[in-house]
């Protein structure tokens, strides 16, 4: 039997783990995944492009995102615009060493992101104060921002366009099934576009 309030450092047996990730993935929104494919396909047949970020396993994901979305998720096509802020090393410390780590993306917002592009922040807490910063300066640049967030959101609810939740407590539980909404996202980008 599965136990429920799971949270990060409880135990739990291997099929419990299966469980739960089973469970999560069941309960994604796929109206709001569909939703937000649409508006990027929109944004990138504009000729404008995506932006992403994390931090830890986000980073991980958002780079994993904007491989499928230059490269190619499931069909070969032209590549889409889309770049990941945590991927150059000699900007996040130099930004970290100068202004703040909480300046590490925003900054690179205020040089890269233009109105009608697509700034999406992945934290599975919701509240990493660099993605936070980066969203709300994203939002006064007329960009489009998107979270995707474990269960409660955290703070970026709060200034983000489109925030997707993903229903669980357990932090790798939320990694994974960040990456299956990731992936969800690129195939329907790709079916509207190609």
């Amino acid at each position: 039997m599965l136990k429920t309030g799971l949270k990060c450092g409880d135990w739990m047996n291997l099929k419990e783990y299966i469980e739960e990730g089973i469970k999560t993935r069941k309960s994604i929104n796929t109206g709001e995944v569909e939703e937000i494919a649409r508006i990027m396909a929109d944004a990138l047949r504009n000729g404008k492009k995506i932006i992403a970020f994390g931090n830890g396993g986000s980073a991980a994901d958002a780079q994993h995102f904007v491989a499928e979305l230059v490269g190619k998720f499931l069909l070969t096509r032209k590549p889409y615009r889309a770049i990941a802020l945590n991927t150059n090393t000699s900007i996040l410390t130099a930004i970290a060493n100068d202004y703040g780590y909480e300046h590490t993306f925003a900054r690179q917002i205020e040089a890269l992101a233009e109105k009608g592009d697509i700034v999406f922040g992945i934290s599975t807490s919701g509240s990493s104060e660099n993605v936070v910063r980066a969203i709300m300066e994203a939002n006064k640049r007329g960009a489009y921002t998107i979270a995707l967030t474990g269960k409660s959101g955290g703070k970026l609810k709060a200034y983000a366009n489109k925030t997707i939740f993903v229903n669980s407590e357990l932090t790798p539980i939320i990694q994974e099934t960040h990456i299956a909404i990731l992936h969800m996202i690129c195939m329907e980008v790709e079916k509207k576009l190609e």
